[in-house]
């Protein structure tokens, strides 16, 4: 079995490349599956892989009937467990550096209208503790476009109310992401009259659920549609909807890309440029609807 080895390089990650723990976990998972896969083979040492026997791996995963953005990131996985095994010295040769990811048909995020988010923005107004968190964490949400993981990990000293901004942490990257005055209120408010009831004093997380312990994504997407559905909103609303509303939303009224590429920390601006085509698709239907001449 590659137990060990998979441990060592679970470790390399966390310790060494200072890897986001949403990535880890994902590679971990993979990882274990692939060693579930070769060891029903009869194979359990990791220097008996061939590219033969990986590519037959991802065939496997193809049959069960996995997406292709689930197959590429597996093959993302293995390339970085063999190609630090191979580093390391632990087996002859890198045997995944060959192997080749599927084709990703890029997808068109979803998104909330402006009618839509205000909607569900309102909805979560209210003076229990409880309602002054929801509203501080989806106003903050929506001004920022950080991820539900970086929402949930941030602390109290992470936000700066005076200058208007958090600092937010992915890995070992941060950034600095302004917010402006309704989330600010709505931050002031909970942390005034919210998160004292909620949490304990020498909690240092920014928010968390009714029995005083750290957010956790599912308690946070739960809470989403909860606020969809009494917002009216019939479609299948996530937390990740939010980020892409704020960033389609700020392309539309005019935000340069390179802003918006630091704001919601992409790495690429190729990934930004999606919300670019989404803007200008909009613009597109509503000239459409509008105009006496379309």
């Amino acid at each position: 079995m590659m137990t060990y080895e998979i441990q060592k390089f679970v470790q390399y990650m966390r310790e060494v490349r200072k890897t986001s723990d949403n990535t880890v976990v994902s590679y971990e998972r993979d990882l274990k599956k692939m060693n579930q896969f070769f060891v029903e083979q009869g194979m359990d040492q990791v220097n008996q892989v061939t590219l033969t026997m990986l590519n037959a791996y991802i065939l496997f995963q193809e049959k069960q009937g996995r997406k292709s953005s689930t197959i590429s990131r597996s093959v993302a996985a293995l390339k970085a467990f063999f190609g630090y095994l191979y580093k390391q010295g632990d087996i002859a040769e890198n045997v995944a550096e060959e192997l080749k990811a599927p084709k990703v048909e890029k997808k068109m995020p979803g998104f909330l209208t402006k009618e839509e988010t205000v909607r569900l923005l309102e909805g979560t107004k209210g003076k229990t503790p409880k309602e002054l968190r929801d509203s501080a964490m989806l106003e903050l949400l929506y001004a920022t476009g950080i991820r539900v993981s970086e929402l949930i990990s941030l602390e109290v000293s992470d936000v700066n109310l005076t200058m208007e901004y958090i600092v937010c942490r992915d890995g070992k990257k941060e950034r600095i992401v302004p917010f402006g005055g309704v989330a600010k209120q709505a931050l002031e408010l909970y942390l005034r009259d919210g998160r004292p009831a909620l949490s304990e004093a020498n909690n240092f997380y920014l928010f968390t659920n009714c029995s005083g312990q750290a957010m956790s994504r599912q308690g946070f997407w739960k809470l989403v549609k909860a606020y969809g559905r009494k917002a009216g909103i019939t479609r299948e609303l996530t937390p990740h909807m939010l980020r892409h509303s704020f960033a389609v939303h700020l392309v539309s009224n005019g935000a340069d890309l390179y802003s918006v590429k630091e704001m919601l920390g992409h790495s690429d601006i190729s990934t930004t440029q999606v919300y670019e085509r989404i803007s200008e698709n909009s613009m597109r239907e509503v000239y459409a609807r509008a105009h006496p001449r379309s």
